[in-house]
């Protein structure tokens, strides 16, 4: 296991993810935010089956840090139920890691 984690999350857009994963750089409670292209997500909420276009991103961060980031990445987010989540790294490149824990 790794001092790192990977928290991923999906946004309603790209500004959206910028916009955020920027804050959460700058506020060094993320080292780096990969905004990934869109995909098509199929979900259901309030018990109709939607679907629509999403933005992902993955931060990564500190696992000390993570519930952190996840919070604020809420805390910002635009849809009522974001879905952010925490997957910890338990292996990485060593120079990776300390790149990781060194840059927040």
């Amino acid at each position: 296991m790794t001092g790192i984690a990977t928290v991923y999350a999906v946004f309603a857009d790209e500004a959206e993810a910028e916009r955020i994963g920027r804050e959460m750089v700058e506020a060094g409670l993320a080292a780096c935010v990969n905004i990934l292209g869109p995909c098509r997500s199929i979900y259901r909420w309030q018990g109709a089956v939607e679907e629509g276009a999403e933005i992902p991103a993955l931060f990564k961060t500190r696992a000390d840090q993570a519930d952190a980031l996840i919070a604020a990445i809420a805390a910002r987010h635009s849809y009522d139920v974001p879905a952010v989540v925490a997957w910890p790294i338990t292996a990485a490149h060593p120079a990776y890691e300390a790149w990781v824990r060194d840059g927040i």
